[in-house]
């Protein structure tokens, strides 16, 4: 019985693939397509994308190119092609706006451009791209059953966009080049106002002010002290049982110190 099946398995196999092979040097466009659409039904991607490609130029204008190029774009998505299924799904919404799969052709788009994004630590040109798309698909559909997903693709694409600028402000530090750091953390601090950041991006600025004060010339040093200990006060005052506030403390107290020769 075993065997039975087995053999039964392998003989659909084959006559699959020998259909597809016929398909695929058939000139008729309606067998290409029922072949193709049998394909993707059964799972088979990436050879129904293959006849797809095929006959898409063939069906322009007629009945069936809604379907086949609904069929075309997610070939594309289910085979992980994200660049050529926003492509073809941004396509498809401008071409048929009056579709029933509009929806979610246009949410299929915008996720597409999300997974492209890449870590943090990379280039965030296309995370910054995947935004902009989720937000348009917001405005669109304010009502879409895909929208709490696409919020919470929102929100992790922007966090993405705090670490990226976060690890970027906390390299000038490593590197002392901290007039850099401070202002770099200073655009972290506004761009970021409710980022999970904020107490340890407001410690390496002060850390960052700190060093640059002390090894300062003489005549920008107690302007530049002054500021340390704006920066102190205004973080004991918000984080006030933070990790970091004995090591703020310190540096406040030497603050003090140094500014009592200015007095």
């Amino acid at each position: 019985m075993k065997k039975l099946l087995i053999l039964l398995l392998t003989l659909t196999v084959l006559s699959s693939c020998s259909e597809y092979q016929k398909a695929l040097k058939s000139e008729d466009i309606g067998y290409k397509f029922q072949t193709g659409e049998a394909l993707y039904n059964n799972g088979k991607y990436t050879k129904a994308n293959k006849l797809f490609e095929q006959i898409v130029p063939s069906y322009r204008g007629k009945p069936q190119a809604e379907k086949l190029m609904y069929l075309h774009a997610m070939s594309f998505y289910k085979t992980e092609d994200y660049h050529l299924s926003g492509y073809q799904m941004e396509r498809f919404v401008s071409s048929y706006p009056g579709s029933e799969k509009v929806e979610e052709m246009a949410f299929l788009a915008a996720k597409s451009y999300y997974m492209l994004s890449p870590v943090f630590t990379k280039d965030q040109t296309e995370t910054v791209e995947a935004l902009e798309k989720l937000q348009l698909f917001a405005n669109s559909y304010p009502d879409s059953e895909y929208l709490p997903e696409a919020n919470a693709m929102v929100k992790e694409l922007d966090f993405k966009l705090e670490q990226k600028a976060y690890a970027i402000a906390k390299q000038y530090n490593h590197l002392e080049d901290y007039q850099a750091s401070i202002k770099a953390f200073d655009n972290f601090i506004y761009d970021f106002p409710g980022s999970t950041l904020r107490e340890d991006a407001l410690y390496y600025r002060i850390d960052s002010a700190y060093n640059l004060a002390v090894k300062s010339v003489e005549w920008k040093k107690q302007g530049r002290l002054e500021t340390v200990k704006n920066y102190c006060a205004s973080f004991k005052k918000t984080f006030a049982n933070s990790k970091y506030i004995e090591e703020v403390e310190q540096m406040n107290t030497t603050v003090e110190e140094e500014l009592k020769k200015y007095i």
